[in-house]
C-alpha cells in the first residue's frame, strides 16, 4: 500500500505541475491588457500601453508587406538583369542562339526589326522552360537575408497571435489588411 500511496503522490504533484503549466499559455481568446508580448518586460500595464503594443502590431506587420512587395519588385529587377546579360561566343564552342534553335521546346518566330528605316530578319528563339539562374553574388545573398527577415518578422506575428489576446490578433489583421491595402498591388504574399 504504501507503494501506491507514493504513486498517487507523484501522479497528483505531476497534475499540478501540468495544470499549473496550461494556466500560464491560454488556450482560448482573452481580452487581458496585461498580456507579455515576446517577453514579461513588455507587459501593457494600463490602456494606454497595450494600445502602444497593438499599434506596433500594425506597424510590423506593415512593414512585413513592405518588404514582401520589395522582395518581388527585386526578383523582377533580378530577373530583368539576368535577360540582359550578354552571352559571348567562345571559340570552339556553339553560340546559344544555334543550340536553341535546335532544341525541340524552344519555340521560333522569325520577325522583322527596323532602326532607322533598315529592316533586317531576325530569328526569335524563345526557350519555353526557364532554367535555373546560376548562383550569383550580387542576387542570393539580398534574396536569402530578405527571406530571412520575412520568416523572423512573419514569427514574431504568429507568437503575438499566440497570445490568444483579441487586441493582438485583431492588430495583426488590421496591420495585414492596411499593408496589403498599400502594397498589395506591388508583390504577393509568401505562403505560411
Amino acid at each position: 500500500m504504501n507503494d501506491m500511496s507514493g504513486m498517487d503522490d507523484s501522479s497528483s504533484s505531476s497534475n499540478s505541475s501540468s495544470s499549473s503549466m496550461s494556466t500560464g499559455m491560454a488556450m482560448t481568446f482573452q481580452t487581458d491588457i496585461r498580456t507579455a508580448l515576446f517577453s514579461t518586460a513588455w507587459t501593457p500595464q494600463n490602456a494606454g500601453t497595450y494600445a502602444g503594443t497593438c499599434i506596433f502590431l500594425i506597424a510590423l506587420t506593415v512593414i512585413l508587406r513592405l518588404i514582401v512587395a520589395y522582395k518581388t519588385y527585386q526578383e523582377r529587377v533580378w530577373a530583368d538583369r539576368n535577360a540582359q546579360r550578354r552571352f559571348i561566343v567562345v571559340n570552339g564552342k556553339e553560340p546559344m542562339s544555334e543550340r536553341l534553335s535546335r532544341d525541340p521546346d524552344a519555340k521560333q518566330m522569325t520577325m522583322m526589326l527596323s532602326e532607322n528605316g533598315v529592316e533586317e530578319k531576325v530569328l526569335v528563339v524563345e526557350k519555353k522552360h526557364h532554367a535555373v539562374s546560376p548562383w550569383r553574388f550580387s542576387v542570393d545573398p539580398p534574396r536569402a537575408a530578405l527571406d530571412t527577415v520575412i520568416v523572423g518578422i512573419g514569427y514574431l506575428l504568429m507568437l503575438a497571435v499566440m497570445t490568444f489576446n483579441v487586441g493582438y490578433f485583431m492588430s495583426v489583421l488590421g496591420g495585414t489588411f492596411l499593408g496589403s491595402l498599400l502594397l498589395g498591388r506591388y508583390g504577393g504574399i509568401p505562403g505560411h
